[in-house]
């Protein structure tokens, strides 16, 4: 073999399975492998194994830096060589390069793969995510406690809440006085249809008094009958009340929540910004800086859209309202007017103009018919 100049860093030397030099197809791997190892590692750390056809042993060849050169190896380079992944590729080999260094020839499909994501991972960032959120909207509530914090405040909006907030406590306090009403009212019907019965029953046995019996026995039975009329016509006005105040009024309020919730975080993220506005522009901050102000400009626009959903469901909230209330104060004072007036008519008259159905005594219960 012909020594070359000082200046090449290693030798090559292709081989066949029969130890001939070739200038062919493996000679061109070679050439390309070369590449594709790191600039200044010498051969001397690279061991090439060729199979061969027809024997049972391998070729091997290790070439090293020529005695005397003086070139220190560079520092370690990768330059991926794309003939020679393709070469790789086309021979069904792979290249393994292991920390000692040297390069050797395994046989095995060439897999290129994307990385895998590990879920482990991808939960902690939501974790991680969610706790520095949960600290900015805490830290922002308690700023606002202490009058540190600014908050941002639409008065219109918020004198529009706080009506509401009154006015479902008022009206939780009419549910709860009707609610009593009823039950005292039950009771007293009770008692009449009662106290009827007895009249009757001493209609019958005493005939010296049948007449008196009689008169007090049908007296407790019509206000009995009336009593439960009006008892109709209050549990009507407290189902209506009761769906307009636990579930038209408490279903706002709970987009009212969202909507304070996405002004927290809102005041939170504005916050943070304004704070890395106010401090100095470098390269280590205005990446921060760009990404506080994707993530103000995120919450900026929950903030507007829950705004806007609260206002329109105030608006359609205060048109039921009006509409519900009316017609039930409606039936309640005609129905209480009717019923200590004794007007009986009257107060049948009221039920029927709400298309209110009183439920017999026994009504629910199936016939013996139905349960055979």
């Amino acid at each position: 073999m012909a020594q070359e100049s000082p200046k090449n860093s290693a030798a090559e030397i292709p081989v066949t399975s029969n130890g001939q030099l070739e200038d062919s197809h493996e000679h061109g791997f070679n050439r390309d492998l070369k590449r594709s190892l790191p600039v200044g590692l010498g051969l001397s750390e690279t061991k090439i194994t060729s199979h061969g056809f027809d024997s049972t042993k391998e070729g091997v060849v290790e070439a090293g830096p020529f005695p005397g050169s003086s070139a220190s190896p560079k520092s370690s380079v990768i330059s991926p060589s794309s003939a020679a992944a393709s070469r790789l590729a086309g021979q069904g080999c792979d290249l393994i390069i292991p920390t000692g260094g040297r390069a050797q020839q395994k046989s095995g499909p060439v897999v290129l793969a994307d990385e895998v994501k590990n879920p482990a991972m991808e939960k902690l960032e939501l974790v991680r995510k969610w706790s520095l959120n949960t600290y900015k909207c805490t830290r922002q509530i308690i700023s606002e406690k202490l009058g540190r914090g600014s908050r941002t405040v639409d008065l219109e909006l918020e004198a529009q809440i706080d009506i509401l907030r009154d006015n479902k406590k008022k009206y939780e306090n009419i549910l709860k006085l009707a609610q009593t009403l009823s039950t005292q009212l039950f009771q007293m019907v009770h008692t009449q249809r009662q106290l009827g019965d007895a009249f009757a029953d001493l209609s019958l046995k005493s005939l010296e008094l049948h007449e008196e019996f009689g008169y007090n026995a049908d007296t407790q039975k019509l206000l009995a009958k009336n009593g439960e009329t009006l008892l109709g016509a209050i549990n009507f006005f407290i189902a209506s009340v009761n769906t307009l105040v636990n579930k038209t009024i408490e279903d706002t309020l709970l987009t009212v929540k969202q909507y304070e919730s996405a002004r927290i975080e809102y005041d939170a993220y504005r916050t943070d910004l304004e704070e890395l506005n106010l401090g100095p522009r470098d390269a280590n901050t205005l990446p921060k800086i760009e990404q506080s102000q994707q993530l103000f400009q995120v919450h900026k626009e929950k903030y507007d859209k829950m705004r806007n959903d609260v206002s329109i469901k105030l608006k359609f909230l205060e048109e039921n309202k009006v509409k519900v209330l009316h017609n039930q104060l409606v039936l309640f004072h005609n129905a209480i007017a009717a019923y200590f007036a004794g007007n009986q008519k009257q107060l049948e008259q009221t039920l029927k103009q709400f298309h209110i159905k009183l439920k017999t005594p026994g009504a629910d219960a199936p016939s013996w018919l139905e349960e055979q």
